[in-house]
């Protein structure tokens, strides 16, 4: 599952990192970073998108056979508040896990003065890939 990670570079790009991996939960981080906010200074929406998008997508893997992968077919995120604080963290669990369809939630907070908001929700559908070459987890 690390190494899977560390092979998708737009992650080492923006800065995030994997800081828990567990039978259907993954949580990302990724500290506040002048190069990733929008004009008003807060963080970007795409890169919470992004963020919560592969903490479903390893989340849903943890739970599918060692020889699968996994790919997002669909994913709704709201933006709940401006993502302002000094750090980040998108908290991934599977709602249901099917054969080949998995249903995972995100929260992303907003962490900064020892307190912690929850600036997006992500709801996204997995699919499991089987037997594709180069899609493998």
């Amino acid at each position: 599952m690390r190494a899977s990670f560390a092979r998708q570079q737009v992650m080492a790009t923006l800065g995030i990192t994997l800081r828990r991996l567990a039978p259907g939960e993954v949580d990302l981080e990724v500290p506040f970073q002048q190069a990733l906010v929008q004009q008003h200074g807060f963080l970007h929406a795409g890169v919470l998108a992004t963020m919560a998008d592969s903490a479903c997508g390893y989340a849903a893997l943890t739970l599918m056979p060692a020889d699968a992968g996994v790919l997002s077919i669909e994913f709704k995120i709201n933006m709940m508040a401006p993502a302002k604080g000094e750090r980040f963290t998108a908290r991934a669990v599977v709602l249901r896990a099917g054969r080949n369809i998995t249903v995972c939630e995100a929260d992303v907070v907003a962490i900064g003065s020892g307190s912690e908001k929850v600036v997006a929700r992500m709801l996204a559908t997995m699919m499991t890939v089987r037997g594709r070459t180069g899609v493998e987890g």
